[in-house]
This record gives C-alpha cells, sequence and structure tokens, in this order.
C-alpha cells in the first residue's frame, strides 16, 4: 500500500487522529498559502517518473494544468522539477536508479532534455513558454552566482515564462551537491523572494511515524514554535533521493526563514494549489529573514571556526551583539577578510555564522584583548552584528 493509499484509509474509516501537532483545515496559514501571489512548487521525482517506463507525460501534464490553473488565478509559480536522473534511468537500460556518481550524471544527462521537453511540451498547450534553470550549491554559495540566479528567475517571473528549476545533476560532485530538490526548493522561494513553498511527492503530508503503521498519526498543522519531539522521519525511496526527513527539513528551513510551507500528495494537486486543505502546514517564522542573512546562515560555505567564551556566546544569542577580539579563544582555518565563518562556543557547538572582518592571520593575536588594548586600526569588531546571523 502506498503512504496515500495508507492515508486515504485512515481519513475514511475515521480512525486518522490528527495528534497534539495538528490543527484545522481552514487556517491562517493555509489561507496565506492559497492567497499567495508567488509560490514555489517543488515536484518529486516520485510523481513524474517510475522505474519500468522512466518519465510519465500524463501525469507531468496533469501538474501542468493545474498549475496553469494557479497561474492564471494571477499567482507567479516557479516549478523546482526532480525526475532528471528518473527520467534517464528506462532510456538507458538500466534497471535500478544509479548509485555512482558517474552513472547519475549520466542518467541526468539523459533524462534532463525528456524532462524539458516534457514540460515545454506541456506548458505549450496553454501557449505558456518555460525556461530551464540549472543550479548546482555553489551558485547558492557563491554571493555572486546567488545574485545572479536570483535576477535570472525574476526576469522569467517579469516575462510570464515559468521557470523550471532542477540541480545540475550532471556536473555537480558529492562535495557541491544540495543533498535533494527539497532543499533546492526551500532555497529557491528564499532566493525568489516568493510568498510560499508548496512541496509535492507521493506523500500526503507529515505523520509522526511511517504511515504505512496503524498507528501513525497524521500532523495537519506544525506551528512555528513547535519543535516536533518524536516524530520519526525517514529517508528516500528507490524513485528519488529526498524521504520524509529531507521534506521535513527543507520546510522547517523555509518556515523558519518567513516562507509559509505545504506538503501535499502530488495526486492531490489540485486542491494544493486550490485552497490548500490538504496536507500539512508549517507555519512561518513571523519575521522574514533578509536575503543577506539568509544567505550567510543556509546558503554560504564555512571557510574557518572562531570558538569564543561565554559572555561572548550570551552577547550574540541574548543581545545580537557584534563579535569582539576579547571574547575570542582560538581560531581555526585559513579564511580571509569577507569570508562567511563558523562560530562555536567552548565546547564546539556551533552558535553563530558571519562575515568575518580580518583574515585569521591577522586575527590570531588579537584574541582575548579588550578593544582599549588593541591599535585603532583594529577596533572595529570581527563580526559585525549586521554580518551576524545567530543559530541559537
Amino acid at each position: 500500500m502506498t503512504d496515500l493509499s495508507a492515508a486515504r484509509e485512515k481519513q475514511s474509516s475515521g480512525t486518522e487522529d490528527p495528534g497534539t501537532t495538528t490543527g484545522p483545515l481552514d487556517s491562517p496559514t493555509r489561507r496565506s498559502i492559497a492567497q499567495a501571489k508567488s509560490i514555489v512548487v517543488k515536484i518529486g521525482s516520485s510523481a513524474l517518473t517510475d522505474l519500468a517506463e522512466g518519465l510519465d507525460t500524463e501525469r507531468l501534464d496533469r501538474l501542468a494544468a493545474a498549475l496553469e490553473r494557479r497561474m492564471r488565478a494571477g499567482t507567479d509559480v516557479i516549478v523546482v522539477s526532480s525526475g532528471a536522473v528518473g527520467s534517464g534511468v528506462a532510456p538507458l537500460g538500466l534497471k535500478k536508479r544509479p548509485t555512482d556518481l558517474a552513472t547519475k550524471q549520466a542518467a541526468a544527462s539523459v533524462g534532463q532534455l525528456q524532462l524539458a521537453h516534457a514540460w515545454s511540451t506541456s506548458f505549450g498547450r496553454f501557449d505558456r513558454v518555460v525556461g530551464l534553470v540549472l543550479l548546482t550549491a555553489h551558485d547558492i554559495e557563491m554571493r555572486a552566482h546567488h545574485a545572479n540566479a536570483q535576477r535570472t528567475l525574476d526576469r522569467l517571473r517579469s516575462l510570464g515564462a515559468v521557470a523550471i528549476v532542477n540541480e545540475n545533476d550532471t556536473v555537480a560532485t558529492n562535495e557541491l551537491r544540495f543533498g535533494d530538490n527539497d532543499r533546492l526548493a526551500a532555497m529557491v522561494a528564499h532566493l525568489a523572494g516568493v510568498d510560499a513553498l508548496v512541496l509535492l511527492s507521493d506523500v500526503p503530508g507529515l505523520y509522526d511515524s511511517d504511515p504505512r503503521k496503524s498507528d501513525a498519526k497524521f500532523i495537519r498543522e506544525v506551528a512555528a514554535t513547535d519543535r516536533l519531539d518524536g516524530v520519526s522521519a525517514t529517508e528516500g525511496s528507490h524513485i528519488g533521493t529526498g524521504g520524509m526527513a529531507s521534506k521535513l527539513s527543507a520546510a522547517r528551513l523555509a518556515a523558519d526563514a518567513g516562507v509559509p510551507v505545504l506538503m501535499a500528495a502530488a495526486a492531490e494537486v489540485d486542491t494544493a494549489l486550490g485552497d490548500a486543505s490538504v496536507g500539512t502546514v508549517f507555519e512561518p517564522q513571523p519575521k522574514r529573514l533578509s536575503a543577506r542573512k539568509f544567505w550567510l546562515r543556509h546558503a554560504a560555505e564555512s571557510s574557518g571556526r572562531i570558538a569564543i567564551d561565554d559572555g561572548a556566546c550570551a552577547a550574540i544569542a541574548r543581545s545580537r551583539r557584534s563579535l569582539l577580539p576579547a571574547g575570542i579563544l582560538s581560531v581555526d582555518g585559513d579564511f580571509a577578510s569577507g569570508d562567511v565563518v563558523d562560530v562555536v562556543d567552548s565546547h564546539g557547538g556551533v552558535v553563530a555564522r558571519g562575515m568575518v572582518a580580518y583574515d585569521a592571520d591577522e586575527l590570531l593575536p588579537l584574541r582575548g584583548r579588550s578593544t582599549d588594548e588593541l591599535p585603532q586600526e583594529y577596533r572595529r569588531p570581527v563580526i559585525h552584528a549586521d554580518d551576524l546571523v545567530p543559530l541559537r
């Protein structure tokens, strides 16, 4: 039995127990998603492909029709589409999704063409033009590339085209991957400044455990302050790379940055993109992170670590103060002024990330010294509060 079938069986039999974290099918978060003027919709591999036949154009056509209806209702839509590797498996005669990098890249090179053509053909029924945007984690980590991607997405939207975004699997290495398209979708949602994120796959939403178990409880709504203690998330299917663990992580990432999220089944796309009365919604934090702070917190690559004492930890976490040399215990890494570094406590736990104002070698002799002791040119903060994002 599929996850969606199991959920429907529970709902029809009346045995579904929403649990303590659930909410109503009509809530402020659901209304904000239903009324959003711009959204990112992520579609999982399992909603588009299967191992035997490859790309399922009938399912893709249904998804495109639902997306078109939402756009005609006045919403800008960006699509993050998985399925490149899955679309290349069958044409290459492979029996299963490849696990080695070279074969995955080969499958992606074949599947990406098929996937792009299918989306173009399907949206062509509505005289809608699509644009393919392929990204790697490096494009998000590098500030200049990040800004270029943002401008491309904005311009496609202004021209009335649909951006079809995917990870560039043909060139991405294991070290330069988002890990899955759920995380990519969360990144794109904030990058493009959209009003909501919709994650569509073969699961109907969030459960506290495997939905195939009779005692699994469906969670309709996750509050911004909910830590989801006791929720057990699983890994991906044999078709895609993302599982509930990646969807949950991406949903929390986006919601924590101020973007409301709906997690639902692709089979219920019409309702998901209608009144949003299906699936699980994640309430966003009330204050949205700026693009700069989101990049610092979630996208930028760390070039080193600065360990700080308890007093500096408190100043950063509670008072949102700048980091000064006096609070520094040690410096690790060969970073330069302008690089992003992790700020850690005396036990090695990351407490913040920020853009450092000193090279590592000039910072070493400054650690532990008060500002009054330092020459004038070294009295600026190590990391200014505007360039520092607390993680606790």
